[in-house]
């Protein structure tokens, strides 16, 4: 569901560090690896509607990792993020979409997940393909991971197709689901060899970033940023960079919210 940003598109992270990042994540012998019994200490709030936007949490989270493309690496935007007011952004084709439960419908969700253990952290399926795609959800303080989540028959991967927006009904929904507009853009930089045409660089310094989500890493207003594609290079302060646009989620402010 991932594909290169350009102001509404991202690009995928680097192969490698996804692919390590998977046989992490996927490693075991058994089909079900269990995890703590007992639920984290922060769980997703059960009450939707107590939250302002301003106090707006993540509860619900879903990514794919691995594959031989190397999806879902530093940098890379979630498939689905659920958030404490009912608000949803999901990515798909490289677009993101915003979406709004109603209260009733959001807390629904949220007891489903917990039905289907993802508020305790287990891995389900056997981790030994190392290029296996890795369907990894987060609830609160818990992680699931679902190895190969499409040839699993257990209650997690079933619930998954529960956190697809476009099949969600209307009446689950308080307002039409529109594009998700983010207020700032990370733009992650990485030095580059100059062959072909280099561009200048129009913003803050590229060099000047933090070391964040596998680049250097700089806040830009959302509007300034320049359209920019894979392979496009850029100057910036005598030197060259190669640049890829992450869109910040609700609840990201800075490039460390990026890990």
């Amino acid at each position: 569901m991932a594909g290169p940003y350009t102001r509404s598109r991202w690009a995928p992270a680097l192969a490698c560090a996804a692919l390590t990042a998977c046989a992490a994540a996927a490693c075991g012998d058994g089909s079900v690896e269990a995890g703590p019994s007992t639920r984290p200490p922060q769980s997703a709030p059960t009450s939707p509607t107590e939250d302002t936007p301003a106090k707006e949490k993540l509860v619900l989270r879903w990514r794919k990792t691995g594959g031989i493309a190397g999806i879902g690496g530093p940098g890379s935007v979630p498939e689905f993020s659920l958030y404490s007011t009912g608000r949803a952004v999901a990515a798909s084709q490289g677009r993101l979409t915003e979406y709004r439960l109603k209260p009733d419908a959001s807390r629904r969700l949220l007891d489903e997940a917990r039905t289907a253990g993802l508020d305790r952290s287990h891995t389900v399926g056997a981790g030994t393909i190392a290029d296996a795609i890795t369907t990894v959800v987060t609830m609160g303080g818990a992680t699931t991971r679902i190895v190969q989540a499409e040839s699993q028959a257990g209650p997690e991967a079933g619930f998954l197709k529960r956190l697809e927006p476009a099949g969600w009904p209307a009446s689950d929904q308080s307002a039409k689901p529109g594009p998700y507009t983010p207020a700032k853009t990370a733009v992650l930089a990485g030095e580059a060899a100059g062959s072909g045409a280099v561009r200048k660089w129009p913003l803050e310094p590229l060099g000047d970033g933090e070391r964040a989500a596998g680049g250097i890493c700089t806040l830009a207003p959302s509007r300034k940023v320049p359209d920019t594609e894979p392979g496009t290079a850029w100057r910036s302060r005598g030197k060259t960079y190669s640049v890829r646009l992450r869109p910040l989620l609700p609840g990201e402010t800075s490039c460390r919210d990026l890990g």
